[in-house]
């Protein structure tokens, strides 16, 4: 009787371990040369637009606020909602999870979220503290319990999300290189803890803005992050993450991270001419040391979704990933019960819904794209 017991007991554990390693990872991301797969299928399987193939793309959108907290009591009350006068970090997670699969079923394969967060006024830094890691880089448990629900609903939507670790203004929070590098590592550890495989790194956004404090997060060492983090494998299983960093708005990347990025990240601000987005791919193809990997903006505030031009299409025709990136324009003031606090993904308090005009043109538009509606 006591043996038979123990067998049980010992399929039982068999059992619901395999169980346990089938039910989550539910999303894998891969790359293949230039293409995008997401558990082993191309992205955007046999879409074409005007003849040109859309598959291996990877659509997304700038949603860097998703596990946003201000730590500095000054600044804290920017941020309150219109409806309570008071900020909440969990409300803006947990309203960011609750919008996740509308998002989807118009289409977004990704989005870029940020532990540093963004300007939450769109542009600029003035005094807020979000640091997502302590001084020495380890990491603040709050922060990661947001991005933790965050990641699972990515993982049971079939989406990636590319995570960004480091925001210039946020970065000097950290005391020194090592707390920088011990910063990575903690989050690449977290990851393999947490069994994460629909993530893709980006170190820092925009490592040529001159406002960083470490002299590791700008251009010409950079490339040393992306390697830090690459280099470190799964301790079991031995898969690794894809790491890349970004540059700012027309800025052509260069050849220490082009040498060293799984895939490249540029962004739109600033080009207003299609025709710009369309030299910009084709210059970054050309810098010294590229080799077949993906091409994606993940950050253009350019828009004329109703247009038949515009720097979106033209990314797609090049071959290029797009990302969509919103924040709320002078005059669009937030005020109670003013309808302006649904325009924008990166100005804070943020409504994560589809309710504003430019949200609506963008999703209709990736819908159609994405084959989704005609």
């Amino acid at each position: 009787m006591k043996i038979a017991r123990l067998i049980f007991f010992i399929l039982t554990y068999v059992f619901l371990g395999n169980s346990m390693s089938f039910s989550h990872p539910k999303t894998i991301v891969t790359i293949k040369g230039e293409d995008f797969y997401i558990n082993g299928v191309i992205t955007l399987k046999n879409r074409t637009l005007d003849g040109i193939s859309l598959e291996g793309l990877l659509p997304n959108s700038r949603m860097v606020q998703g596990i946003f907290d201000d730590l500095n009591p000054e600044t804290r009350d920017l941020w309150k909602y219109p409806d309570t006068d008071k900020w909440d970090a969990d409300r803006n997670t947990n309203e960011f999870v609750a919008a996740m699969p509308e998002w989807r079923q118009h289409g977004l394969l990704a989005f870029t979220l940020n532990i540093q967060g963004g300007s939450p006024t769109g542009y600029g830094n003035k005094g807020w503290i979000n640091p997502g890691f302590y001084k020495d880089g380890k990491l603040m448990p709050d922060y990661f319990k947001r991005l933790e629900k965050i990641l699972n609903k990515a993982d049971d939507l079939g989406m990636v999300v590319i995570l960004g670790i480091f925001y210039f203004g946020q970065d000097e929070q950290l005391e020194n290189e090592t707390a920088v590098k011990n910063a990575v590592n903690n989050t690449i550890n977290w990851l393999f803890t947490k069994q994460f495989r629909n993530v893709i790194i980006e170190i820092n956004n925009e490592c040529n803005v001159k406002s960083y404090e470490h002299e590791i997060l700008k251009p010409e060492r950079v490339h040393e992050l992306i390697e830090l983090a690459k280099n470190k494998k799964h301790p079991q299983k031995g898969y690794s993450f894809y790491v890349s960093t970004s540059y700012g708005g027309g800025h052509i990347p260069h050849p220490n991270v082009v040498k060293t990025a799984d895939f490249i990240l540029i962004h739109g601000n600033g080009v207003t001419n299609p025709d710009d987005i369309t030299k910009m791919v084709d210059s970054t193809r050309n810098v010294e040391g590229y080799h077949p990997m993906p091409i994606i903006f993940n950050e253009d505030d350019h828009f004329n979704f109703d247009k038949p031009v515009n720097n979106m299409l033209n990314a797609l025709k090049s071959r290029a990933s797009w990302g969509y990136f919103d924040f709320r324009k002078r005059g669009e003031t937030l005020k109670k019960d003013d309808p302006f606090f649904k325009e924008g993904y990166q100005s804070v308090p943020v409504d994560w819904g589809i309710n504003s005009q430019r949200k609506k043109e963008f999703f209709e538009l990736l819908a159609k794209i994405s084959g989704i509606t005609n």
